[in-house]
């Protein structure tokens, strides 16, 4: 069984406010979105999407509906491999967003994703962090085979991409052997990064956006790109989305300058087309 656990983005009741957000948008051409005819009557979407990019999409909606503001926006944030798995049960979705690449290809290969519509946003990398206060001297993944370390946090190596990410790391600088007793698995990224602020683990695996949000950790290193496939984030509409104009439109809105500015204010790096 799945369940949903989002929140909703609805357009504020104060026209004012509305109309001096969308003349603000219109004074800069940064601000502009490609526009596309909105439906004429309100629709949602649910949108779901990898924790990791929940602060960064929040951001960007209010935007995005005081350019359509008969389009509204439910969020379902979860690891990529849990959010699969419930559009394969039929768990309501018109957008899927995945941290990673092997999600939407599972979906795909079951005819569950529109094909023409997918398309790579963004990127990030993978840091290794530790508590703010934390004494260790490790300034690189690989001095984990020798350092003090008595709990590593990282994503589920099943079904979250930034553990699947950590494990690749792992393995490439021979380290998964000597580490497996002292993983401690969360059910996404956001787990991990709560589990070095609160000094439950010693040392974490997230991308460096979710490094970037917390000031109880530091970051003691980056995660060589050689030693992991390349962290790209795929998003297409759901093929049984009842909205999938819809769908195109808020998919086609994450690839505008305003967009792309809050994704990289995020420390998202950005998929040329």
């Amino acid at each position: 069984m799945y369940s949903v656990k989002g929140r909703r983005f609805l357009v504020c009741g104060c026209v004012g406010l509305a109309v001096s957000l969308f003349a603000a948008s219109c004074g800069s051409s940064a601000l502009a979105p490609h526009r596309t005819e909105p439906p004429a009557q309100t629709v949602e979407l649910t949108v779901s999407a990898a924790a990791s990019l929940q602060n960064a999409l929040e951001a960007i909606t209010p935007e995005f509906q005081v350019a359509y503001p008969t389009i509204s926006i439910r969020y379902n944030f979860g690891a990529s491999g849990a959010l699969q798995q419930q559009i394969e049960q039929g768990a309501p979705a018109d957008v899927f967003f995945s941290a990673a690449a092997k999600q939407m290809d599972a979906l795909a290969a079951k005819g569950l994703i529109l094909k023409d519509s997918r398309q790579d946003v963004l990127t990030n990398s993978l840091v290794l962090i530790a508590p703010a206060q934390s004494q260790t001297a490790v300034t690189d993944m690989a001095q984990l085979k020798d350092a003090e370390v008595g709990v590593v946090a990282v994503g589920e190596f099943r079904s979250v991409p930034a553990g699947q990410y950590a494990e690749q790391v792992f393995a490439k600088l021979n380290l998964l052997e000597s580490l497996r007793s002292k993983l401690v698995f969360s059910s996404n990224v956001r787990g991990v990064l709560a589990a070095v602020e609160s000094g439950n683990a010693d040392v974490g695996v997230v991308y460096a956006t979710d490094a970037a949000l917390s000031a109880r950790i530091k970051v003691l290193a980056t995660a060589p790109a050689a030693t992991h496939q390349p962290i790209v984030y795929p998003i297409a509409v759901v093929s049984d989305s009842p909205n999938p104009d819809a769908a195109k439109t808020f998919i086609a809105f994450l690839q505008t300058p305003a967009a792309q500015t809050k994704f990289k204010q995020f420390g998202f790096g950005i998929v040329e087309p």
